[in-house]
C-alpha cells in the first residue's frame, strides 16, 4: 500500500480508502448495500490488514448506522486511534426539522457531537461539508468548522461535490478571516465520468488540495459485469439505482478497451479502472466500497497494477471529454512565453 499526504498537510493516508455506504442498509441506502455489524467489521479488518488506514463515512449514510458500525468495528478490533484516519461528513438531512440539515453553524455543531458519539471517538480526522448549502453564508460555515478545529474535535476540514468557483471563494474567505482552510475535496471521478478535469482538477493542483475520489467504478458499471454484450446481474446496484449518470454509448467503448487491457494483463476490469485513477498524480485516495470481502480484495489489488504510457493513452483516448469553452479558446489563443522582464504596454 502506498501513502500520500492529505493535500497540503503532513497527514499520510493510504491511496485506497474504504468507503462505507454499503453499511447499514436503511432506506435509500439499501440500494448501495445492506451490510450489518459482523460483515462490516470483516471488511474493515481486511482493509486494515492490507495497509488501508483511511475510512470514509457520513452521518447521512443509513441515518447514522454506517458511523455506528465503523466505530463499533474499530473498538471490537482493538485498533489504535493513531493508526486510522477517519473521515465523515455533514450537510444531509438527519431529521424532519428545518434545522436538521445544511451547513449552518447550529447544524454543524450539533452534528459533529452526534457523529463523535456514533463513532465512539474523541475527534474526527477529516470533517467534510457533504454538499453546498445555498442558504447559509459560507463565512458562517467556515467559522463553525474553525471552531471545531480550535476545540480539537476535528483535525482537518474538506468539502464534497462543490464547484471549483465555490471552493475558490471559500478559500478566499478563509485567508481573509484567518480561518482553517479546506484541505480536501471529494468528487465523483471515473473513466466514464471525467467532468472534474475541466475545472476542479486544475484548481486542486493549483491550490494543493487533496482529491478524494468517490464511485471510481461508476456505481459498479466498470466492475466487469457490464459491457456491450453483458448487462450485469439481477439485483445489482445499477439495476435498482442507476447512478452516477453516464453516457452508455461511450461507456461501452471505454469498457471495450478496459476488457482488452485486463485480458492482456490477466487482471480484472475493475483493477484496471481503479489503477487508471491511481496513476493520476492529483488523486490522493480512491474510495472503494464493497459488499463482500472478495470484492474488497479485488479492489485492493489495483495498487499492484502498473499501466504503461501506451495503456494510459489508450484509456485516455477512448474516454476523453469533448472540448469545452473557454478551454478550447484559451488553447487556440495561447499567449506565447514571455520573459518575466519583458516590458508591458499601456
Amino acid at each position: 500500500m502506498k501513502y500520500k499526504t492529505l493535500g497540503n498537510t503532513g497527514l499520510f493516508v493510504s491511496e485506497i480508502c474504504l468507503g462505507t455506504m454499503t453499511f447499514g442498509g436503511k432506506g435509500h441506502w439499501a440500494n448501495m448495500g445492506n451490510l450489518q455489524q459482523e460483515d462490516a467489521q470483516k471488511l474493515i479488518a481486511r482493509a486494515l490488514e492490507h495497509g488501508v488506514n483511511f475510512i470514509d463515512t457520513a452521518d447521512i449514510y443509513s441515518a447514522g448506522a454506517s458511523e455506528e458500525m465503523v466505530g463499533q468495528s474499530l473498538r471490537n478490533l482493538g485498533v489504535r486511534r493513531e493508526d486510522v484516519v477517519i473521515a465523515t461528513k455533514v450537510c444531509g438531512p438527519m431529521g424532519a426539522g428545518p434545522n436538521d440539515a445544511g451547513n449552518s453553524r447550529g447544524h454543524i455543531l450539533d452534528s459533529v457531537k452526534a457523529s463523535l458519539k456514533r463513532l465512539q471517538l474523541d475527534h474526527i480526522d477529516l470533517y467534510q461539508l457533504h454538499n453546498i448549502d445555498t442558504v447559509t453564508p459560507v463565512e458562517e460555515s467556515l467559522a463553525a468548522l474553525d471552531t471545531l478545529v480550535q476545540q480539537g474535535l476535528v483535525r482537518y476540514i474538506g468539502v464534497s461535490n462543490w464547484s471549483a468557483w465555490q471552493m475558490a471563494r471559500a478559500l478566499g474567505h478563509s485567508e481573509r478571516l484567518k480561518l482553517s482552510r479546506f484541505a480536501t475535496t471529494q468528487n465523483y471521478y471515473s473513466l466514464v465520468g471525467r467532468d472534474i478535469e475541466r475545472e476542479i482538477l486544475p484548481f486542486v493542483q493549483a491550490e494543493k488540495m487533496g482529491l478524494l475520489v468517490w464511485s471510481p467504478l461508476a456505481g459498479g458499471l466498470l466492475g466487469g459485469k457490464y459491457g456491450r454484450d453483458r448487462q450485469g446481474e439481477e439485483g445489482s446496484r445499477r439495476a435498482h439505482f442507476d447512478f452516477p449518470p453516464v453516457d452508455r454509448g461511450q461507456a461501452w467503448n471505454v469498457i471495450d478497451v478496459l476488457d482488452e487491457i485486463a485480458e492482456e494483463k490477466g487482471v480484472s476490469v475493475a483493477k484496471v479502472a481503479l489503477a487508471a485513477l491511481l496513476h493520476q498524480p492529483q488523486v490522493t485516495s480512491v474510495i472503494v466500497g464493497a459488499k463482500r470481502v472478495s470484492q474488497l480484495d479485488d479492489s485492493l489489488g489495483a495498487t499492484d497494477v502498473s499501466l504503461s504510457p501506451d495503456e494510459i493513452a489508450r484509456l485516455n483516448a477512448v474516454s476523453a471529454l469533448p472540448p469545452a469553452y473557454p478551454a478550447w479558446m484559451q488553447r487556440v489563443r495561447k499567449v506565447p512565453h514571455r520573459p518575466a522582464s519583458a516590458p508591458t504596454s499601456d
